[in-house]
């Protein structure tokens, strides 16, 4: 991966991750049994206990960090309606499905691929839906108020990045950091 790219992605992700708990939230808040920490993959969050009661303390944090940056920004009567905007893009809904293990499998290579590209594009909409909603929000900002929203944004990406790395340091490499991925030994 370049560095352009990696760049960008940690930048998406950490974006992205910023209303993943919210939206994780909403989604085993509405629906038992069908947010995180239930079907495959479950077992990575297996150490927040029951998902319902792990989905309402994301959704509590959610919501604390959204009125402390409301409170931090002084958001005036005017700015108002582009914030509320900006939240409900940040908070789309559930996170789609994972694909079914046993289905994907019996897929051809190709046909698994076009899969993920869907996917992929997906969430690509869904991201620029967000974008578009932080910019009309931060359009109405003020210079000191977008100074503020930076700066937020800019630790809380932070943030995500170190968890980030911590995650990769007790599951494997971290690729993310210091370069390019290792070079795979060759076959003879």
């Amino acid at each position: 991966m370049n560095t352009l790219h990696k760049k960008l992605l940690i930048a998406l992700t950490a974006l992205t991750l910023g209303s993943a708990g919210a939206v994780w939230a909403q989604g085993a808040a509405s629906a038992p049994g069908t947010g995180p920490g239930s079907g495959p993959g479950a077992a990575g969050h297996a150490q927040h206990g029951d998902p319902a009661k792990w989905a309402e303390k994301m959704k509590e944090r959610m919501a604390k960090h959204q009125a402390d940056l409301h409170d931090k920004l002084k958001i005036t009567a005017a700015q108002e309606p582009a914030w509320k905007t900006f939240i409900e893009a940040m908070n789309p809904g559930t996170m789609p499905a994972r694909p079914d293990r046993k289905e994907m499998e019996k897929l051809t290579t190709p046909d698994r691929m076009e899969k993920g590209l869907e996917k992929m594009k997906e969430h690509l909409a869904r991201m620029q839906t967000r974008l578009t909603a932080l910019k009309t929000f931060y359009a109405v900002l003020t210079p000191e108020q977008q100074k503020i929203f930076d700066e937020r944004h800019r630790r809380m990406a932070s943030h995500m990045r170190d968890r980030m790395d911590k995650r990769m340091g007790e599951h494997g490499p971290d690729m993310h950091k210091g370069g390019e991925r290792p070079a795979m030994p060759e076959k003879k």
